[in-house]
């Protein structure tokens, strides 16, 4: 395919360069599609295939797998791995839900809340991975099999799917949330020089993740999936047992606690930090792999030479994905050296005046229904700068545009398949493809409705 590409290219249409560029593209896509080898490896490819083409030398093409916005990605890692190995996670995770009482509806909006929390924070299938047991202690109540009522199938069906949804929409709200969003971030600072700060991005991040946790939780419980049952006496019993399991806050997570929030809030306060001290050093990712690196060098027993956490647990770190943005930013790079983002921008601004409400919708609608059936990172970082190469040639402000297709590729609450998430409590057996299916495309029609509406309100408010 790629030497077919480069014999019967017209190069009347696109430079030379511009064919070795599409044509690296296709078989990243066809190979992420196809999963023909694994992701991260396809996202190697450029390394091999640019230099060896004369698109970019090796220096050029390895360059971008060290760009500063996956290691911010990787320190929060890092401080997600802290969270883990001492269960600090867990016990947020507890407390929480306890607060939300036996209310059948009450249980899936603490489930839902807690799990979107913790996703800001740390990766969504790890969140999954650990709530799931925890709602299926809760659903053990109900006695669920084939002759069981409606309204019980009902309530662990919603449990399920808050888990999963609650998961997805979570990681919206921060940078370091989810993969689409660094990758967006990446793109933002160097295809157009524009740093997207932690705390910027959080004015929007937060208030959009909010609003869609809550149609989402209606829509579960109100219009989809009512389980009309008044109470669950016993699940009260089932959080204590397990907070009980935990024991007392221990020395490792009361350590693990403060880097964490020392590290949220010098994200959300550096810019008042930075002006403090009169200087611009202070950026997000030298705070996020301070914060990683403190999880390494904080002593527990400092004679047993034992500390907060070791380099082995970094085995549990998701390399593959930061393979996956270098991949990702180096193509990038390529296509807009080429002039390929360039090409495609003037090409729809030749199409005429462009309602740019609806060419807003039908990026987002695009993004989002992709993200169904391809991993939402690789299409993140093949579309998105293409997305950023129509803004600037219709001469909108790029913003408008790439945000909401940024958040499309995280709201993909249709199939098991769309993100690890749905994935995970597809396997609890509670769920019916049809139920997903159902749910799904209500909440991926509002998702992009609203979406639309983000990007002519908020999005022009604060940038």
């Amino acid at each position: 395919m790629f030497l077919i590409i480069l014999l019967i290219a017209p190069t009347n249409v696109l430079n030379p360069e511009a064919w070795k560029v599409i044509a690296v593209a296709i078989w990243m896509i066809i190979w992420w599609i196809t999963e023909a080898a694994p992701i991260p490896v396809t996202a190697l490819l450029p390394i091999i295939l640019f230099p060896l083409t004369g698109v970019f030398t090796i220096d050029e093409a390895t360059a971008p797998y060290a760009n500063k916005i996956i290691f911010l990605f990787m320190g929060g890692f890092m401080l997600g791995l802290g969270m883990e190995r001492h269960n600090l996670h867990k016990r947020i995770a507890l407390n929480l839900i306890k607060k939300t009482g036996t209310n059948p509806n009450g249980i899936i909006l603490g489930f839902m809340l807690t799990t979107a929390f913790i996703s800001m924070w740390i990766s969504n299938t790890a969140t999954t991975v650990m709530m799931l047991p925890i709602a299926l202690s809760i659903t053990q109540l109900l006695e669920i099999n084939e002759t069981s009522n409606k309204g019980k199938k009902r309530f662990a069906l919603g449990l399920m799917l808050a888990i999963a949804y609650g998961a997805n929409i979570g990681g919206t709200a921060t940078i370091i949330g989810t993969p689409p969003n660094v990758a967006w971030v990446g793109f933002m600072s160097d295809m157009i020089g524009y740093e997207v700060t932690f705390a910027k991005y959080l004015t929007i991040g937060l208030p959009i993740c909010v609003i869609m946790l809550a149609i989402t939780y209606l829509i579960i419980t109100r219009v989809m999936y009512p389980s009309k049952i008044k109470t669950l006496s016993e699940s009260a019993n089932i959080i204590d047992d397990q907070l009980q399991a935990l024991g007392k806050i221990s020395k490792p997570e009361k350590y693990v606690a403060i880097i964490f929030v020392m590290t949220a809030l010098t994200w959300i306060l550096r810019g008042s930090i930075n002006s403090w001290l009169n200087t611009d050093l202070l950026n997000d990712s030298i705070i996020a792999m301070t914060g990683g690196t403190l999880m390494f060098i904080t002593p527990l027993k400092l004679r047993e030479n034992k500390f907060l956490m070791e380099w082995e647990y970094t085995s549990r770190l998701p390399w593959g994905i930061l393979l996956l943005f270098g991949g990702g930013l180096t193509l990038a790079k390529a296509m807009e050296k080429s002039s390929i983002v360039e090409f495609v921008g003037e090409s729809i601004a030749r199409t005429g005046d462009l309602n740019i409400v609806l060419l807003t919708l039908g990026l987002t609608a695009f993004m989002l229904f992709m993200t169904e059936i391809m991993s939402n990172v690789a299409l993140a970082v093949i579309f998105v700068p293409v997305v950023i190469g129509i803004s600037l040639s219709l001469e909108i402000n790029p913003m408008y545009l790439t945000l909401p297709v940024t958040l499309a590729a995280s709201y993909a609450f249709m199939m098991p398949i769309s993100t690890p998430p749905n994935a995970i409590v597809f396997s609890s057996g509670m769920i019916k493809m049809k139920d997903m299916i159902r749910a799904g495309i209500v909440l991926n029609v509002i998702a992009i409705i609203l979406l639309v509406i983000l990007s002519q309100t908020l999005v022009p408010l604060i940038y």
